[in-house]
């Protein structure tokens, strides 16, 4: 059995690329979707696919369309969702994809620092797992495929 786990969460960083080297080194049968990672190409994508937009609040709402896109799909697809929230940026997509998730009745495992838990209760509280670390999220995705 493979899982297919979408990565929810913030382009700021590499976290995605620790994860997926986590999952690696537990052997874990994942393959892994989410938003484009390349922040320049996701921001420009409505342009790349429908031509120069006469202003920013028209590229943004095209963009928009195009990632949304991406989004529907891929999370239909997903068995599993996983949301990383940080401190460090603003964390909209990071909900809009838990909140989607959750309607779409995809299980979710929430990573969120201690901080958060009062601004992230509700949605904790939809979540299959919650948790803080990514190694922790990990070990979660492991236990799906453990025999005893």
């Amino acid at each position: 059995m493979r899982l297919t786990v979408y990565l929810a969460g913030h382009v700021h960083s590499d976290w995605r690329n620790d994860f997926r080297k986590l999952a690696r080194s537990h052997d874990l049968p994942i393959d892994f979707v989410g938003p484009m990672e390349n922040h320049d190409r996701s921001d420009d994508i409505g342009e790349e696919i429908l031509g120069e937009q006469p202003n920013p609040i028209l590229k943004d709402e095209a963009a928009s369309q195009i990632n949304n896109l991406r989004t529907q799909v891929l999370l239909n697809k997903a068995d599993v969702v996983v949301a990383l929230f940080g401190t460090s940026y603003k964390q909209w997509n990071t909900a809009m994809d838990a909140s989607a998730a959750i309607t779409l009745g995809k299980p979710l495992i929430l990573i969120r620092p201690g901080e958060l838990h009062h601004a992230l209760k509700e949605l904790s509280n939809k979540a299959q797992v919650v948790v803080q670390t990514p190694e922790q999220a990990i070990e979660a995705l492991a236990y799906i495929f453990a025999t005893e």
